[in-house]
C-alpha cells in the first residue's frame, strides 16, 4: 500500500524515553495458575517479563486506537502510514480483537455473510479433512486454558477448521492452519476467529496450503535471496551446507511464527503482518537468520546441516525477545521495490525450470 500522508492533528510520536523505559519489569512467570494469557505455568510461552505499562500510557493509546477505529475508512484511505505507525508500536490488548478484524478484513466478511458461518456449521464436509482435524485438536497449544483436553476451545476450534474446509474445499484442511485457528480464538468469539482465518489464507497467504507447496518453496526462495543483502555471512553459510529454505523457513512461514516466538513477540509480529502483510513475515525471517548465523563465531559453531538446524529451530532467546525483534525488523534496509524484484526474479526462474523440466519429458 503506498504511503500517505500524515494528519498533522494526529500527533502520535513515539513515548520519551523515560515513559518507554519504565513499560516493562523482567521477571519468571512459574506458576500452577494460568498467567495473564491464559498458558500455564512453565508453558514455553509463558512471558519472561511482567508488562507494567503506566496506566496514562495505556489510556492515551487506546483512546487514540478507539477515534481511530471509529473512522476506519477513512484512516486507511486518507492516513493509512498513521495505522501503520500505531501497528508497529503494538495494538493495545483492549482494542486488539476489533483492530485486527478491521485491519484483515475479517469485519467486512463477516459484515457481508451474517449467517455463513452457522451455515457452514450445519454442513457434513469431507470425512478424510474432519478426521485429520479431530487427530490434530489436542496439540494445539496443549498449556493453554482453552485446549487443555475436553476444554470448551478444543470444540470451537474444530468447529472454526471443518467450516474453513468447508467454505474452501480447493484447500480443505491443512494442519498447519490448527495453531492460527487456535491462536486467534484465544483472542475472538469463533465467528469472529473463522472471518479472520478466511482472511489470512485466503488472502495474505494464498496458495501455502495447497497440496504441492509451490508458493512456499518460491517463497523460500525470495527469502534466501534476500538474505544474501542483509546477511552475507549467513547466506554463504546455508550455501555452502546446501540448506534448501524450506527445510528451516516452513513452521515459520506456514504458523506465522506462531509456534516459533515468545507470546509477547507473536502478537506484536501479528499487529504488523495484518496490517503490512506477508512481507513481515519475511523480515521476521531474516531477522532471526542474521541472528543465529549472522557472524562468523556463529558459524563456526554450526560445521554440519545438524547444528545449523538446531540454532534455526531454537533461535536464541535475546534475539526473539520483543522490542529487540521489532527493532531489528524496522532497521532492515529493503523496500518495497527490493521485495517485488526478488519476487519477479524467482517466480520467472521457477518458470523457466518448470518450462525445461517439461521439454525434457516431452524428448524422453
Amino acid at each position: 500500500m503506498a504511503a500517505l500522508k500524515l494528519d498533522n492533528n494526529e500527533e502520535d510520536n513515539l513515548e520519551t524515553e523515560s515513559e518507554v523505559s519504565s513499560i516493562y519489569q523482567y521477571g519468571s512467570v512459574f506458576s500452577t495458575v494460568p498467567d495473564r494469557h491464559g498458558f500455564l505455568g512453565g508453558s514455553q510461552y509463558s512471558p519472561e517479563r511482567k508488562p507494567a505499562i503506566p496506566s496514562v500510557i495505556i489510556l492515551r493509546r487506546e483512546k487514540k486506537w478507539i477515534h481511530m477505529l471509529n473512522n476506519w475508512n477513512s484512516f486507511m484511505k486518507n492516513n493509512y502510514r498513521k495505522v501503520r505507525e500505531r501497528c508497529r508500536k503494538g495494538i493495545p490488548p483492549s482494542v486488539r480483537l476489533r483492530a485486527w478484524l478491521n485491519l484483515c478484513g475479517g469485519q467486512a466478511l463477516m459484515n457481508d455473510n451474517p449467517r455463513l458461518y452457522e451455515e457452514l456449521l450445519k454442513r457434513t464436509g469431507d470425512p478424510k479433512y474432519l478426521e485429520d482435524i479431530k487427530k490434530d485438536l489436542h496439540r494445539q497449544f496443549p498449556q493453554h486454558e482453552m485446549f487443555v483436553d475436553n476444554a470448551p476451545g478444543q470444540q470451537e476450534l474444530f468447529q472454526v477448521l471443518k467450516a474453513y474446509s468447508i467454505l474452501n474445499s480447493k484447500v480443505g484442511y491443512c494442519q498447519a492452519q490448527a495453531p492460527i485457528a487456535a491462536f486467534l480464538l484465544m483472542h475472538m468469539p469463533a465467528v469472529q476467529a473463522f472471518w479472520c482465518l478466511v482472511a489470512v489464507c485466503d488472502k495474505y497467504l494464498v496458495g501455502y496450503y495447497n497440496q504441492g507447496m509451490e508458493t512456499l518453496q518460491r517463497d523460500g526462495d525470495i527469502l534466501f535471496a534476500l538474505l544474501k543483502r542483509v546477511s552475507p555471512v549467513a547466506y554463504k553459510h546455508l550455501k555452502k551446507q546446501k540448506m534448501e529454505p524450506i527445510l528451516y523457513m516452513t513452521e515459520w512461514f506456514l504458523c506465522v511464527y506462531t509456534r516459533t516466538l515468545p507470546w509477547e513477540s507473536i502478537l506484536r509480529i501479528w499487529d504488523m503482518f495484518l496490517c503490512e502483510g506477508v512481507k513481515v513475515i519475511f523480515k521476521v525471517g531474516l531477522v532471526l537468520l542474521k541472528g543465529c548465523l549472522g557472524r562468523t563465531s556463529l558459524t563456526k559453531c554450526c560445521p554440519t546441516m545438524y547444528e545449523t538446524l538446531q540454532v534455526l529451530r531454537n533461535p536464541p532467546p535475546e534475539i526473539m525477545e520483543e522490542e529487540v525483534l521489532v527493532y531489528h525488523i524496522l532497521r532492515l534496509n529493503l523496500s518495497e521495490e527490493d521485495f517485488e524484484y526478488e519476487h519477479q526474479r524467482q517466480s520467472l526462474k521457477r518458470k523457466m525450470k518448470e518450462q525445461t523440466t517439461h521439454i525434457s519429458n516431452e524428448i524422453d
